[in-house]
């Protein structure tokens, strides 16, 4: 069809996306996004064609947005990339700190920053590094122990963020102090700690001359960058204290040559452990550069999986500690235990060694939170585009089969529409909201190793999975509650529609299968089957009739329940003959082949089922009854598989 025959609705909404897409391009500003709508008013263009110009405009500041973010996001991680080469390969500390001082007054956008470090021989602290200072007085400030907001955070080893430091009483006030924060002309101050260990040595500040109110965000990054302050005083205090070692031995020679090639190693793994995170490395070359490089075997493990009493030695003390015949590093961030590094074959460690182990596990970490991002970035993406099948947003099958194909996925091929719910409630809002959390990033996990797609929705979560050669939606929907349960350490209950073919080219069918497997999740509810999984096939025209909220075993008992309690009692199979009756058109005489009995055997059965319900069981109103209430009594039985 060519342009000239489309439909008016679609060429008015093609064309309101080219300005845009123009001011996208060009990087403009969120204003200039304004323009085109204002022109098509001023021109007194229809309304239809202005609504257009609106919703096109809101999409492309939600991409900007988009996009400007992870722009942000992205000089974060390079500043923490670059900071951390630049500890690799320490020559100069004074370089090092100005450097971290400067990158992170540029990511915060502060008017200053600063580093103070604490003087153990004069009981005070100092001012080490300043970048933005204009003040002399504030330059060469020395503090007493507990003092301002930089003694807030060292005594409690916590950051600390004022919107306005003049009327902030948690800290104490100094004349000196306050004299040289006047100086500078500083209103907003967010400090966090420098810790080696658990002592914390100084503090690394970033402040503005105006009222701000600092982001999680921001104070996290500050964290990641004092982090780095702090391994980089180690390693000069360490490379110190080996030098001082020495110049005081006698033993110049056999010292020397012992000193070099812990030197050389710790160098090397330094430019190694730069260099993969430079080109994207894992962390499994992580794990084999410092195998390599301190001779040994050294694995990345699990918080599970690591000797818990050293690992939390490890992780309180933050220095690697010895284990049996071997070390464990903590591999930690923010707070958060993401694993260990284990060295094996080594009882006895170098103290270089060891910090190189240390500093090994802290590469780790930043590995790992880089992994953790570009993967949640990945989710965000899987869950939009399923969410836009699941609203018909995007109707255009080229662009959806583009979408899909740079997540893996085909759309063309034979899916799935399941919806999963948890069926334990928790205690309060926080731990049910931190209970569907897990359920999406695990359902998120399933669809990425599945080629699929997965999204949080109506409280559950819902996923478009392929289906297999010679699989059933029955199947896929029993073996992914059982997957989801695993993961999520709950029953988890799946329902599933029917299969689907070419979603890209009818995508309105996708939201027509989300119903069909709610449905089915509820009728699954209904029928007591908490963490099994039943697609529409299980059901027939049952999943319409279980739809809503009805009194299922009532309406089984009210209907055959003394049939089934005579059963119980007497170990009888009158439920049985039933359904083979029934399954026989009633006919007693096909009913005893199918139940392998004699033919007075039946007809004794079904005069006691009569004296049990009465005599107008057979009727046709109590026959459709009967039949439906031992389909669902049935059902009931049929638990998980």
């Amino acid at each position: 069809m060519s342009r000239d025959h489309l439909p008016s609705a679609e060429r008015s909404a093609d064309s309101a996306e080219a300005p845009f897409l123009e001011l996208l391009a060009k990087g403009a500003s969120a204003d200039a996004y304004e323009r085109p709508v204002l022109l098509a008013r001023a021109e007194g263009l229809s309304e239809e064609r202005v609504a257009a110009l609106e919703q096109a405009k809101e999409l492309a500041l939600r991409v900007r947005t988009e996009i400007e973010g992870r722009r942000r996001r992205e000089a974060e991680l390079s500043a923490l990339f670059e900071t951390a080469h630049d500890l690799a390969g320490l020559r100069d500390l004074d370089a090092v700190l100005r450097a971290i001082v400067q990158r992170a007054r540029s990511l915060l956008g502060t008017d200053i920053a600063y580093l103070s470090l604490n003087d153990a021989s004069r009981g005070d602290t100092y001012m080490r590094v300043t970048e933005g200072s204009v003040a002399a007085r504030f330059q060469q400030l020395r503090l007493g122990m507990g003092e301002g907001l930089g003694g807030l955070v060292a005594q409690t080893a916590r950051p600390y963020v004022t919107d306005d430091y003049f009327k902030d009483e948690r800290f104490q006030h100094t004349r000196t102090i306050d004299a040289g924060v006047q100086d500078e002309g500083l209103v907003a101050i967010l400090g966090v700690p420098l810790m080696i260990g658990p002592q914390v040595i100084g503090v690394l500040f970033a402040a503005d001359r105006r009222a701000r109110v600092f982001e999680r965000e921001q104070i996290a990054l500050l964290g990641s960058f004092a982090a780095l302050a702090a391994a980089a005083i180690d390693t000069a205090n360490a490379l110190t204290d080996t030098r001082s070692a020495l110049d005081r031995l006698g033993r110049a020679n056999e010292i020397i040559q012992d000193r070099s090639a812990v030197i050389e190693r710790a160098s090397d793994i330094h430019d190694r452990l730069a260099e993969l995170v430079l080109r994207g490395g894992g962390v499994q070359d992580v794990a084999a550069a410092v195998s390599e490089v301190l001779d040994g075997t050294v694995e990345f493990t699990d918080p599970g999986d690591t000797p818990p009493l050293a690992m939390e030695a490890a992780r309180t003390g933050g220095h690697a500690v010895r284990h049996g015949d071997g070390w464990v590093a903590a591999v930690a961030a923010g707070g958060e235990l993401l694993g260990a590094l284990v060295l094996r074959g080594h009882p006895r460690l170098d103290p270089v060694d060891q910090r190189t182990l240390e500093r090994a596990a802290m590469v780790t970490s930043l590995l790992l939170l880089a992994r953790r991002s570009a993967s949640e970035a990945e989710q965000r993406v899987r869950g939009e585009l399923l969410d836009d099948l699941l609203d018909a947003r995007d109707r255009d099958p080229g662009l959806l089969r583009e979408r899909a194909a740079r997540l893996r996925a085909d759309l063309d091929g034979r899916h799935v529409v399941l919806a999963a719910r948890l069926d334990a409630v928790g205690a309060d809002a926080g731990q049910e909201a931190g209970a569907r959390r897990r359920l999406w990033s695990a359902a998120s996990h399933l669809a990425a190793t599945r080629q699929g797609l997965a999204a949080a929705r109506d409280g559950g979560t819902v996923l478009l999975l392929p289906l297999g050669p010679g699989d059933t939606a029955t199947a896929l929907a029993r073996r992914t509650a059982r997957d989801l349960g695993t993961a999520v350490q709950e029953p988890v209950t799946v329902g599933a529609s029917a299969p689907l073919d070419r979603l890209a080219a009818h995508p309105e069918a996708v939201a027509a299968a989300y119903t069909e497997g709610q449905r089915c999740l509820e009728a699954l509810r209904l029928l007591g089957r908490a963490g099994d999984g039943a697609a529409a096939e299980d059901f027939g025209f049952l999943g319409l009739l279980l739809a809503g909220d009805r009194d299922i075993s009532g309406f089984v008992g009210r209907t055959i329940g003394p049939v089934v309690a005579y059963d119980e009692r007497r170990g009888t199979d009158l439920v049985v003959t039933l359904d083979a009756y029934f399954a026989s058109g009633m006919s007693p005489a096909r009913t005893k082949d199918a139940l392998h009995v004699h033919v007075n055997t039946v007809a004794q059965r079904l005069e006691r089922v009569g004296r049990l319900l009465g005599d107008d069981w057979q009727s046709p109103a109590r026959t459709l009854e009967i039949q439906l209430a031992l389909r669902l009594h049935r059902l009931s039985s049929d638990g998980p598989r």
